[in-house]
């Protein structure tokens, strides 16, 4: 078993971070996400906004892997998060459902709101691989070098998303015209998954009247 943990501060507020954390798929660092689903989201008895999303992501076998370790290099990721808008928190939780005899890994994220109004982001990972034969030390070693580098990558792409809502923020302020920054959500893979600005914030057009304010995306910046 391999563990991971690092902590990092975003100089953005929290609103505007915890919007990019949810809108950070599809960008340039994310080649390797194939698509991404809202599958369920409700509001829990205390006021939180609790999101599952199904995300498809392609990887590549080392050159060291025996053949026929797995059948396809694709792997289907279940995020779990929840939105804590009160406390300015959100908590999430992705870990992958299959190839997990080879390889499990488990990611925790949290984003909150330190009290000089940036962002404070914890990161914990836990690598654990059941294969055998030997291998086991170094599948899980593996593991744990491709999630720093992809950590890593992962930041470059929530920097992209934060850098577009601050130049939509600037243009909307000089044009006077209140707005919000929403990105396509299809994927320019190919995948028919795609998911709207409006879903990853918890609202759609269609929805009546906001009743809280995580559910109106505007409130949030």
């Amino acid at each position: 078993m391999r563990f991971y943990s690092q902590s990092f501060l975003y100089d953005d507020p929290w609103s505007i971070v915890s919007y990019a954390f949810f809108m950070r798929y599809p960008n340039p660092f994310a080649s390797h996400v194939l698509s991404c689903d809202v599958i369920s989201r409700n509001i829990s008895p205390t006021g939180t906004l609790v999101t599952t999303r199904l995300i498809l992501k392609s990887g590549a076998m080392p050159r060291w892997a025996p053949k026929g370790m797995v059948s396809r290099a694709e792997s289907w990721v279940i995020e779990e998060s929840e939105v804590d808008p009160v406390g300015r928190v959100v908590r999430c939780t992705t870990k992958n459902l299959d190839h997990v005899k080879v390889m499990r890994v488990e990611e925790r994220v949290i984003l909150e709101q330190t009290s000089d109004d940036k962002t404070l982001q914890n990161t914990e990972a836990r690598i654990v691989s059941g294969f055998g034969w030997g291998l086991t030390k170094r599948i899980e070693s593996h593991g744990l070098a491709r999630f720093k580098a992809n950590i890593q990558r992962s930041r470059q792409g929530l920097f992209t998303i934060l850098e577009l809502i601050r130049q939509s923020r600037a243009q909307t302020m000089t044009m006077g015209v209140p707005s919000l920054y929403t990105p396509s959500q299809r994927f320019t893979s190919g995948s028919s998954a795609s998911q709207t600005a409006s879903e990853a914030s918890g609202s759609s057009d269609n929805e009546q009247k906001p009743r809280g304010t995580w559910l109106n995306p505007k409130s949030w910046l």
